[in-house]
């Protein structure tokens, strides 16, 4: 069925897939572009009535689904549109609710409220640790600077023998109405009271430590259990070793970030170690038992008679403890065979009989 109207996605500059925030973005640029009262070119009022006619249905769910099926918003034939002229040359007319208008020209800013005290601030700490301090675990102090409570003040920010008062400016509400004027006429607004920042209370006599702040800056030693078997990537939490709060409030909480530094005998993935060592073709041949270090010290290691060149072998719980449980992990020893680039003749005449053997 033709229409008789422009289409409504069209007039919006948006497409039938568009979100619904992507139609009231649409929709609040184009109408600060050509509101009556600040566009005074020639066509601007009616441009507007048309925008407001097409957000009325397209951001209305149910008309938008008629629309889209009928091509209106009323059903088949058009019947009931009804959104005709709902602009009259000023007021909130055209814009639907009122959040709508407030919306568009306020960024959606509808108020506040009381501030409460803010929790501390998080800390990270990066911790590095050899790959025998992972495989051990242990208990490590680190020295970190935060913001502690204020000693002087007990956190307060008040001169001792003094006490916070009661904000004037909002009469300890945290909230003030602040009046603002446009081109639509005059808003009220509920904000965050700039004196108190929304606290409700105001420090007449600041104490001399913390400059009214309730805090100050320390240095201290925190205690840290590493688990073992711990690996990088790993974060621990210690609970309350941030930032102290504002005021009273909680403080944050320090995270250690672990970085477990490369091994200059083991390769790890995981749980497991992985170890390279060379035997000779005389070994290899013969077999033998040799020693092979391992993280906790020396392991013996029996070689078959016939090993074959890079063969795997495996030594059964001798790799990383799994963090927070009893099993641990393998160690794999990677066997090469070192062949001889040079042999006595004694020994060239030898391998001589045994391949014609």
């Amino acid at each position: 069925m033709p229409k008789s109207k422009r289409d409504y996605y069209e007039i919006l500059g948006v497409n039938k897939n568009s979100s619904a925030d992507e139609i009231k973005r649409a929709y609040r640029k184009l109408a600060r572009q050509y509101h009556p009262d600040v566009n005074k070119e020639p066509g601007a009022e009616d441009k507007f009535k048309e925008l407001n006619e097409a957000y009325q249905v397209i951001s209305d769910p149910n008309k938008r689904s008629q629309y889209d099926y009928y091509g209106t918003a009323g059903g088949p034939a058009g019947g009931g549109a009804g959104f005709e002229g709902f602009y009259f040359g000023g007021g909130f007319e055209g814009f639907g609710e009122f959040g709508d208008i407030f919306d568009v020209f306020f960024g959606g800013q509808r108020g506040g409220r009381r501030a409460a005290p803010q929790r501390g601030a998080d800390l990270r700490y990066d911790l590095r640790l050899t790959l025998e301090q992972a495989a051990n675990g242990l208990e490590k102090e680190i020295n970190i600077v935060h913001f502690v409570s204020c000693s002087t003040c007990k956190g307060s920010g008040a001169k001792p023998g003094t006490k916070p008062v009661r904000c004037s400016a909002c009469n300890g509400n945290g909230q003030v109405k602040k009046s603002q004027r446009t081109i639509l006429g005059s808003f009220t607004q509920v904000v965050t009271c700039p004196t108190c920042r929304g606290s409700g209370e105001t420090i007449s006599t600041p104490c001399d430590s913390c400059k009214g702040d309730g805090r100050a800056k320390k240095s201290q030693q925190v205690k840290v259990k590493i688990p073992a078997g711990i690996d990088t990537g790993f974060r621990l939490r210690v609970s309350g070793a941030g930032d102290a709060g504002q005021k009273g409030s909680p403080p944050g909480d320090l995270y250690i970030f672990i970085q477990v530094e490369p091994h200059h005998l083991f390769n790890r993935d995981g749980e497991n170690l992985y170890y390279r060592t060379k035997i000779s073709f005389v070994q290899a041949i013969l077999g033998d038992e040799i020693n092979i270090p391992t993280i906790d010290g020396e392991a013996s290691l029996k070689i078959p008679a016939g090993t074959q060149p890079n063969t795997n072998f495996r030594l059964k719980g001798k790799g990383m403890p799994i963090v927070n449980q009893r099993e641990r992990g393998n160690q794999y020893v990677l066997v090469e065979v070192d062949i001889p680039t040079k042999l006595s003749k004694q020994q060239a005449e030898l391998l001589k009989q045994y391949n014609n053997a």
